[in-house]
């Protein structure tokens, strides 16, 4: 019978006569040896501690033994390195090198007030989940959730990262605009049902620059995709002309975002566009010549024939001017394939097919980036009963991935894991294996001899030190 002290055993095949015995009493070793970088870059960009700085604490601060830094700290690096649920916590709260780089004195957890508590530096699933659900209004009486969080310094907090990454004044910033399903399974507060991804889900609003995140906007699923861009608009540029008044700024979107209301505020706020644009059978009547070149190419070549094409072009009734729009006559060899956008760029500044295949279609890549969000850092992991937990939640998802491109971005620079998705450095470079050794003055950490990507790890360690603040 296996009792309380001793690890229960696995014993497998070996080769030859040897078996192999496995257990759980390794001791101090840990599975996320890389996450020594999160804490690096951590230290030179001061994500957490800027994060930390949106929430406010109603807690008596002589009872408190997690601060909310450390707390946000702790949530965000269990999220960059794979651990999507709050649970998690109760066994990773012991791990002495995730506790080091949370910033805990005591990584051990031997000097905690209780008895109970001892042997585990940092906090368990209860004290995590409270901090997600404090509500403003009531977090000052609350018993237990007693942390909430400021919305409004939380949006300043994202565009002022993203700013904060230029060494010197940009001469042009592009926002790409998207809206995506976060699929629902429960009975979650503003859950409707959505026609086009067939689903119960959340509308959230995404607001990217390169690989920046800017923007991460829950919304409920029964509204236009493109409500409460102008209000992000507003916002963002607002704040970009702050620090940059003179730079120029450009807005893209598909086609859900080609409303009157969007571009006639970029109009009157000197802010460039190009949306996609629906096709009906007025612009496909306008583009029927092209369309029988484009037949022709593809017809003497075997392969996809493009024409572009320019108009002013008017809506019957819901635009109020006539704008640029450029049509890609394009024929495969399984028919046509027409396409729009809508600009406010003129011909001077970028030719037809310029703008269609270098600009436009560039905003695909902020597609990529939500899908590193969704798929590699868990924002779909919206299962809180209440909207303004699930939103906390994105925003924690959304941080680990500034966290992991901030690592990407200056870490990374000139390796191989350069522009490598945020599941692939996880899995390449923060999950490694290391004994972890405590002593009064050091935390030792001895990482898997054999590991492949050791000569990456020592890039980025050197690309990280030389960083300036």
């Amino acid at each position: 019978m296996t009792t309380d002290c001793t690890a229960q055993r696995h014993v497998f095949q070996g080769s030859g006569q040897r078996e192999v015995v496995a257990s759980f009493d390794g001791g101090r070793i840990s599975s996320d040896g890389g996450v020594v970088l999160l804490r690096e870059v951590d230290r030179k960009l001061e994500v957490i501690e800027r994060f930390a700085e949106c929430f406010v604490d109603h807690r008596r601060q002589e009872s408190v033994e997690h601060s909310v830094e450390d707390l946000l700290r702790q949530r965000v690096f269990g999220l960059a390195l794979g651990y999507e649920d709050v649970v998690d916590h109760d066994e990773l709260r012991r791990d002495a090198l995730l506790a080091a780089c949370v910033g805990k004195r005591d990584p051990t957890g031997g000097d905690r007030k209780r008895e109970r508590d001892r042997g585990s530096a940092l906090a368990g699933k209860s004290t995590l989940n409270r901090m997600e659900w404090g509500l403003a209004e009531e977090a000052p009486e609350d018993r237990y959730r007693r942390i909430c969080v400021d919305t409004a310094a939380v949006d300043r907090f994202f565009v002022e990262l993203f700013l904060d990454s230029y060494e010197k004044v940009p001469e042009r910033i592009i926002l790409d605009f998207d809206a995506t399903d976060d699929p629902l399974h429960g009975e979650q507060e503003g859950r409707f049902f959505h026609g086009y991804y067939d689903c119960y889900c959340y509308l959230p609003l995404y607001v990217f620059s390169g690989k920046h995140v800017l923007c991460a906007r829950l919304r409920r699923s029964n509204i236009d995709g493109s409500a409460g861009s102008i209000e992000e608009m507003e916002r963002i540029v607002g704040q970009i002309r702050e620090r940059f008044p003179a730079v120029s700024i450009l807005v893209r979107g598909d086609s859900g975002f080609a409303r009157e209301g969007i571009m006639a505020w970029c109009e009157e706020h000197a802010v460039h566009y190009v949306f996609g644009v629906a096709r009906n059978r007025r612009l496909e009547a306008y583009l029927a010549p092209a369309l029988e070149r484009a037949e022709r190419l593809c017809a003497a070549s075997g392969r996809s024939g493009r024409v572009y094409e320019e108009m002013r072009y008017r809506t019957q009734s819901s635009w109020s001017r006539l704008r640029r729009v450029v049509g890609k006559a394009e024929w495969t060899p399984r028919g046509s394939n027409p396409r729009f956008v809508v600009t406010s760029l003129s011909s001077r500044d970028v030719e037809a097919q310029e703008l269609y295949e270098a600009l436009y279609c560039a905003r695909g890549d902020a597609e990529n980036r939500i899908k590193e969000q969704q798929l590699d850092l868990f924002a779909t992991r919206t299962s809180g009963h209440l909207m303004r937990v699930n939103q906390i939640r994105l925003w924690l998802s959304s941080v680990a991935y500034a966290l992991i491109d901030a690592l990407r971005r200056v870490g990374l620079a000139g390796s191989e894991l350069a522009n490598a998705y945020c599941g692939t450095i996880r899995t390449r470079l923060l999950k490694i294996g290391a004994r972890v050794r405590v002593s009064c003055r050091r935390v030792w950490v001895s990482l898997a001899s054999a590991h492949p990507a050791e000569r990456v790890f020592a890039h980025a360690v050197g690309n990280l030190q030389r960083a300036g603040p």
